[in-house]
């Protein structure tokens, strides 16, 4: 085992330990705080937006981890300048903005709800703000890998 494939191979388990703790929160963890919530406070349902902004995160979330997978192959394949490789990273970049999206749901939520019953938001806001930053230093990583990607499948001549 080449030194190029015990690194990828151990990305790739890390990523697949990364997807099972994100199921594990969005069949285990998620549930039982909206069952809480529920028992808590019955007849509220301000929780179930903060719900729908989570399980959207962890569906993109886990797409996403999926194209890093993929791309881990095609690395070790040597295909790491191929169409696929750019097709992954397209993906993985829409992951990303739609990830954002989400949270500024979330904080448009919080905000607004916090406007009707007087609470303080600041705390959960923020987060969702460097949430939002970590986000976006992704998406311009993925953007740095994709112009070489894009600049070698340029100047390959197309075979016709």
């Amino acid at each position: 085992m080449n030194v190029k494939r015990g690194s990828t191979t151990f990305l790739k388990v890390i990523i697949f330990l990364i997807g099972i703790a994100v199921l594990a929160a969005c069949i285990f963890l998620l549930p039982e705080a909206a069952r809480r919530d529920a028992i808590e406070r019955p007849g509220d349902y301000s929780l179930y937006p903060l719900l729908v902004c989570t399980y959207g995160i962890c569906i993109t979330f886990s797409v996403a981890l999926y194209q890093i997978f993929k791309l881990l192959t095609y690395i070790e394949k040597n295909n790491a300048f191929s169409e696929l490789s750019l097709q992954s990273l397209k993906i993985i970049k829409k992951c990303t903005f739609t990830v954002i999206f989400f949270i500024l749901l979330a904080i448009v939520y919080l905000r607004v709800h916090a406007q009707f019953t007087g609470d303080d938001a600041a705390g959960p806001i923020s987060l969702g703000l460097m949430g939002i930053l970590a986000t976006s230093i992704i998406a311009a990583i993925v953007d740095v890998f994709q112009k070489p990607i894009k600049n070698v499948m340029d100047s390959q001549p197309k075979n016709n």
